[in-house]
């Protein structure tokens, strides 16, 4: 930090996030804190605007929409020390330069995993009712089913798969503590112990799909994870089960997915697909036993304002010389979003 009382920050991402990132009140925190203009906000750091500020810039205030900070950047950045990012992932944000630098990075991506949790348990009760699939039937028939058609409905000791504990996974098990469920969970990097503390019994995937009634999908989008959810996984999951999936599309294999969902064996909640957005000819528009939503579990709308606040959170911790309390480290970012 710079030895005046206000550290000089600059904002890099797309402008069209800024004010729901940054309504006025938390806005205004910013600026008391941090030498800013609230007005510039940079998209290309080859603009020779951004250059003159870049060379000024302590901290830099990044988000959905910034540029790599690759090695020319950071070269015209001589007094930059601190990124504070405004969203989740950092992975295509910061490489090799960036940590050789020794450069401090924080990440919003608790506060966006607070939503995508919501909307999971919001997910996962419902789909214990089979709302989602009886209000289909309702639609179409336009009549009450009879008390049979009732009997495999209801959230009272369902069998729950939770696959990642990740920051979203981690929350999805604090969010399901206080219903009847019975929770398991597949993660390489947490021991049975770990699981038990956070509400699950720990189980090696293929047996959580085995055993599970709902599959929800928390882990990381990297390059051991894709279709980790194989044709042959998927076969695994009991006859009527349901597949949510608010993580990544590529962690599923969409073909070996339509397949369960066309035959009618499996149902799915799915926020994110392979590709994104989908094709319009793609077969999961019309399927009656699936439920698309367009990636909105993340933070959006009025939520923003939670990530833009945490970077505020995260500026007065560094101005107060504390260490950021949402520290990304270069270790960690293998096994991570």
């Amino acid at each position: 930090m710079s030895h005046s009382a206000s550290p000089v920050a600059l904002f890099a991402m797309d402008p069209v996030h800024l004010g729901g990132l940054f309504p006025p009140a938390v806005m205004e925190r910013l600026r008391q804190l941090a030498e800013i203009d609230p007005e510039f906000v940079v998209r290309d750091f080859s603009d020779p605007a951004a250059a003159v500020a870049l060379a000024r810039a302590e901290v830099l205030i990044t988000g959905w929409g910034c540029p790599h900070l690759g090695a020319e950047v950071l070269e015209a950045a001589p007094r930059l020390r601190t990124v504070l990012h405004a969203a989740g992932s950092v992975r295509q944000l910061v490489g090799d330069p960036f940590w050789e630098r020794g450069l401090t990075l924080s990440s919003a991506v608790q506060a966006n995993a607070l939503p995508v949790a919501e909307y999971t348990l919001a997910a996962i009760l419902l789909a214990g009712k089979d709302a989602f699939g009886l209000r289909e039937r309702l639609r179409t028939e336009r009549a009450h089913p009879g008390p049979a058609e009732y009997a495999k409905v209801g959230n009272l000791g369902r069998r729950v798969g939770i696959v990642g504990a990740s920051r979203v996974g981690r929350r999805v098990l604090e969010l399901l503590r206080p219903f009847d469920f019975s929770v398991n969970l597949y993660d390489p990097y947490v021991d049975a112990a770990q699981a038990a503390d956070l509400g699950a019994v720990s189980l090696p995937l293929d047996e959580l799909l085995r055993t599970s009634d709902i599959v929800s999908v928390h882990a990381p989008d990297i390059p051991q994870t894709r279709h980790m959810l194989s044709r042959e996984r998927l076969a695994l999951i009991p006859d009527g089960g349901v597949l949510i999936n608010t993580s990544r599309g590529a962690l599923v294999d969409q073909n070996a997915l339509v397949g369960e969902l066309t035959g009618g064996r499996l149902s799915a909640v799915l926020d994110v697909t392979d590709p994104e957005p989908l094709p319009a000819d793609s077969p999961l528009f019309d399927l009656p036993n699936v439920f698309l939503t367009p990636h909105i579990a993340g933070s959006l709308g009025n939520e923003l304002a939670r990530m833009g606040t945490t970077v505020v959170d995260e500026l007065e911790r560094l101005v107060a010389g504390r260490p950021p309390a949402h520290p990304v480290h270069r270790a960690a970012l293998a096994n991570s979003a």
